[in-house]
């Protein structure tokens, strides 16, 4: 796993961010939620992650999914 970045819901995300997940991670905060994003890096993929409970991530087939966390 590779750290990315941290930054907070509903502002700027930096531009270490890729452009694929900007859509869903701007679909999760119009819910209204606040926290913190966590961007990391696992097998070369993307995942952001919400501290409120959501993450954003790009499966091995490339869709990207914006969904609650799993128990």
């Amino acid at each position: 796993m590779q750290l990315g970045t941290r930054w907070a819901a509903g502002a700027d995300a930096p531009a270490s961010v890729p452009a694929v997940l900007r859509p869903a991670i701007a679909e999760v905060e119009a819910r209204g939620l606040e926290g913190f994003w966590t961007l990391t890096w696992l097998e070369g993929r993307p995942i952001a992650e919400l501290d409120a409970g959501w993450e954003v991530f790009v499966t091995a087939a490339g869709d990207v999914v914006a969904r609650e966390f799993q128990d």
